[in-house]
């Protein structure tokens, strides 16, 4: 049983089909990349699988659960995180304090126990702490960790948007672009921590425009084009696909 099944759904906006039918399938520790032009649905994927929209049509179930009518704060019980393309911090938070925020799903205890902070808060904020500090050591972010994130540069605060994500231990972590607008060297790191999250058994979906690296780390590859999947496949297949050339690199037929 795939861990993440998306079948045929469709969202629309006032008429306009942001997704068309989409189907789609995620098994568990792949990294799966989707990839289309500008517009062609992408960020409307993650946004349905991610509880943030709801389709008119069409289920989403990850792990054998349907999800399609979950919030987001449900589906991220569940397991799954999303690192979004604009970044979504708290810029007048340090790098720390936004990682431990992350952490408040798994603050279970309650306001008694809070106030005295004392036996189940002391070893849940312990905890979390902990886990806090392995995602700081894990995302190179120590030299920053007390550092205000509105004041870092942009490639670190998109490597604090990925840490943020991580800190909520997903089974399945979502990437949109999580390298745009980022240096050579930037690319080449944030390549190294996606292999190395998936590595430790997390599952990946990733939205990236640079098909280099999308062909490079890929497991498998979707294609979307006006919202609908228009092929999927290994990376060396979808690349050599007819439609796929003309859709998003402009070839003629």
């Amino acid at each position: 049983m795939s861990q993440l099944r998306v079948e045929s759904v469709t969202l629309t906006f006032g008429g306009v089909a942001a997704l068309s039918a989409v189907s789609l399938r995620v098994e568990r520790g792949e990294l799966v990349s989707v990839i289309g032009p500008n517009g062609a649905g992408k960020t409307s994927l993650l946004n349905v699988v991610s509880g943030f929209y709801h389709p008119q049509r069409g289920h989403i179930f990850f792990e054998g659960q349907e999800i399609t009518r979950a919030s987001p704060h449900e589906i991220t019980k569940r397991g799954i995180a999303r690192a979004f393309q604009n970044i979504e911090l708290f810029s007048g938070l340090t790098v720390l304090e936004n990682l431990l925020l992350a952490r408040h799903t798994y603050l279970a205890y309650g306001l008694a126990q809070a106030g005295v902070f004392y036996g189940k808060a002391l070893g849940k904020e312990v905890e979390n702490r902990r886990a806090v500090e392995e995602i700081i050591d894990f995302m190179e972010l120590e030299p920053y960790r007390k550092a205000l994130v509105g004041n870092l540069p942009y490639g670190v605060r998109k490597r604090v948007e990925v840490a943020r994500a991580l800190a909520l231990s997903p089974k399945l972590l979502l990437l949109d672009e999580p390298m745009a607008g980022m240096t050579l060297e930037e690319k080449e790191d944030m390549v190294r921590f996606i292999l190395e999250i998936r590595a430790q058994g997390t599952t990946v979906v990733l939205i990236e425009h640079d098909l280099g690296v999308v062909m490079d780390i890929s497991d498998r590859v979707y294609v979307l084009d006006f919202g609908q999947v228009i092929a999927e496949g290994p990376p060396e297949e979808v690349a050599q696909n007819r439609r796929v050339q003309e859709a998003y690199l402009g070839v003629e037929a």
